[in-house]
């Protein structure tokens, strides 16, 4: 049985702890490897407060995520700035502030880091085969073999330091061998970089680690062995190799909370209609073709009927999920639990017309009682999502 909050819904409300265990297991299936968390994922002051005291890295798409940072203490020096598309002005600012490695993958982006950061170590992005992700990047960003091997060489001439390589191999991606895949390639550019006096000192593997919804994905010791093998046949092994997990060290930690604001029959389907929608965080329903599968739970029993679960805004095209097996006897008042909701929620979050985001809380964290939206509550025990995810790592 869910156990409640007392408190007034909507909210998000984290384990802390188990942001943290996921860090160590992540660790632990790929040792040497350095954390720099994807901030785009949740960028919450006490989430990027735990990845910091655990010893995490952090990963950043623009200047404002680094004011976040610096705000925490964070050493903008130890940031790296992986979007490989960036205002002039950002990179500037970063510049300005410590930070010092940049990616990139286009002679235009090397032109603007010359300008702005003279003297800068850069990265290389390639792109990779992401057709087993969620979110394929590749359209996006990335350069190819031969073209990142001509950019690293421009870096040179530019007074930039060839500094990398990085890369993405999209995201939720649930082909185990993908990270082993991209670092064999990533290997032929460094071994050919070698014939040009160029020995690099970082691999980036990029982010893409899946998080379990309603399916299992691969564990991650599982996708880490695959992973240090490729890393094991390098032709020489760069003093640095980091990753950028998001999803995978945040999703499982959140459980959002929405009441029932109406229970209706449309034709042959019964409707309910949630106080958070598409817009007040869960807006990867809308960014892929079959929807986002949360996994969705109630404290009410009873007979089991399907559902289409939709947000409270006016925009027909803000609905959560089809077809999900709750009670029958579900009624305006009724509380729904989602899990998997740590990532990519109060990121995205907007107060659409004039509802607002849920509410974040946090608990399982160390001196957290000094912030506000602390919880004195074990959340495995509020809502029984969170547990299971810290067992498989």
């Amino acid at each position: 049985m869910l156990k409640a909050i007392d408190m007034p819904t909507p909210y998000l409300v984290t384990d802390l702890g188990t942001v943290a265990d996921r860090h160590a297991a992540f660790r632990a299936a790929l040792p040497g490897v350095q954390v720099h968390y994807a901030m785009k994922c949740n960028p919450s002051p006490e989430i990027l407060r735990t990845l910091h005291a655990e010893g995490a890295g952090f990963e950043i798409a623009s200047i404002g995520e680094l004011r976040m940072l610096e705000t925490i203490g964070v050493d903008p020096a130890d940031v790296l700035y992986s979007n490989p598309v960036k205002p002039p002005q950002h990179i500037a600012a970063a510049h300005a502030a410590g930070l010092w490695r940049f990616s990139f993958d286009s002679p235009g982006e090397l032109a603007k880091i010359a300008e702005h950061a003279p003297g800068a170590a850069v990265y290389v992005r390639l792109r990779v085969d992401d057709e087993a992700s969620v979110f394929p990047l590749s359209r996006k960003f990335g350069t190819d073999l031969e073209d990142a091997y001509d950019l690293l060489l421009l870096a040179k001439r530019l007074d930039l330091k060839p500094y990398g390589i990085t890369f993405h191999v999209g995201s939720q991606c649930t082909r185990p061998d993908a990270w082993a895949e991209a670092v064999d390639a990533a290997g032929k550019l460094m071994d050919r970089l070698r014939h040009d006096d160029i020995d690099l000192e970082m691999l980036d593997l990029g982010g893409g680690f899946p998080a379990r919804y309603t399916s299992d994905v691969p564990a991650i010791a599982e996708i880490g062995a695959a992973t240090m093998e490729a890393l094991d046949a390098l032709p020489y092994r760069p003093p640095l190799i980091v990753a950028e997990p998001g999803r995978h060290l945040v999703a499982e930690s959140g459980v959002l909370a929405a009441t029932v604001i109406g229970h209706e029959r449309r034709g042959e389907e019964n409707w309910l209609f949630l106080e958070v929608g598409a817009y007040n965080g869960l807006m990867e329903v809308l960014q892929t073709p079959g929807g986002w599968d949360f996994p969705i739970r109630t404290t009410s029993s009873g007979d089991l009927i399907p559902y289409t679960i939709t947000g409270p805004s006016c925009d027909s095209t803000d609905t959560i999920a089809y077809g999900v097996l709750l009670p029958a006897a579900l009624t305006v008042g009724d509380v729904l639990y989602l899990g998997s909701t740590g990532g990519y929620t109060l990121a995205y979050a907007s107060n659409f017309n004039g509802f607002a985001p849920p509410t974040p809380l946090f608990v399982g964290g160390a001196d957290l009682s000094a912030h506000a939206g602390f919880v004195g509550a074990d959340l495995s025990a509020h809502a029984g999502f969170v547990g299971a995810g810290r067992s498989r790592g």
